[in-house]
């Protein structure tokens, strides 16, 4: 497939078994390891796939997502946002495919607003009012965090955390001041979640700066109750992995949830501002800690 490139996407020299299509801008390719698992940008067309093929297994095979002829034929997740997208990837580098290379296991896709600004804007404004956010911080540096996967054998502590630290390198890299995106329960269904939902709005308090609503029309409606709010122990035991990760970052959640019925979940709108997080989490996820401490 001949994508276009985004304006930081230039770099065409032949590199790492494949001709390059990202510009790295200055970061190294590989951010940090553990073991075999390390976690990188992808710089080729060849890894960008690979990340597509293991979103289309965990979205399309595993979870509840409608896959078209197109991503059925491909067996990939295959998004216009891809082409001006940077790409996080975990791989194993003591398993490999049939083209030699390291299976991906985990990926991330990240979307700097600059990037956004100049090509299609941010994918969750379809979901969600990300304009009045932009609004409501001008001149901050804002980056969409989306299409967030581990393959089923990998989801353990490891490869999370590279996930994150990935990110966090990367987050300081461009100087971001705000990391957002939609973050997905399982199912359509939003009243299958609804204990964890209000736990989400109540953890976010009153602080309207960093609170975007759903897009008019597409809230989803939660019956009322009487029931007591989980307590954060219960939240830890009912919330996603990766959901719980961002509520640990000290994130804030949109007022309403939105079913995505093309993936089949029920999607809330996290914001963590980067200078509300939590010391011992910068302490964790610095580029200089060492790498070993993530089997801590």
């Amino acid at each position: 497939m001949n994508m276009a490139l985004p304006k930081h996407a230039l770099a065409e020299s032949k590199a790492f078994g494949g001709r390059a299509i990202r510009d790295l801008m200055g970061l190294p390719r590989q951010l940090a390891g553990c073991g075999p698992l390390e976690v990188r940008l992808a710089t080729t067309g060849a890894e960008i796939r690979r990340a597509q093929g293991l979103r289309y297994r965990v979205f399309f095979e595993e979870g509840g997502a409608r896959a078209d002829a197109t991503a059925r034929l491909s067996r990939r997740d295959v998004c216009r946002f891809d082409r001006v997208c940077d790409h996080l990837i975990v791989v194993d580098t003591s398993s490999r495919g049939l083209d030699g290379a390291p299976i991906v296991v985990a990926a991330y896709r990240l979307l700097r607003g600059e990037i956004a600004a100049a090509n299609f804007g941010f994918y969750s404004a379809g979901e969600f009012d990300v304009a009045a956010l932009i609004a409501r911080h001008p001149g901050k540096r804002l980056m969409e965090l989306g299409r967030s996967c581990v393959a089923p054998a990998y989801r353990g502590k490891r490869a999370l955390e590279l996930l994150w630290r990935g990110v966090w390198i990367y987050a300081l890299h461009h100087r971001i001041d705000a990391m957002f995106g939609c973050a997905s329960f399982p199912g359509a269904d939003p009243q299958a979640h609804a204990a964890a939902l209000r736990f989400l709005q109540g953890e976010s308090g009153e602080d309207a700066d960093w609170r975007v609503a759903a897009v008019a029309g597409r809230a989803a409606v939660i019956a009322p109750t009487s029931e007591a709010p989980l307590t954060s122990r219960e939240a830890i035991r009912v919330l996603p992995p990766m959901i719980k990760g961002y509520w640990r970052l000290g994130a804030r959640f949109s007022p309403q949830a939105v079913v995505d019925e093309a993936f089949g979940a029920t999607d809330v709108f996290a914001v963590v501002p980067v200078a509300a997080i939590g010391m011992r989490y910068l302490d964790h996820f610095a580029p200089e800690r060492q790498a070993a401490s993530l089997a801590a």
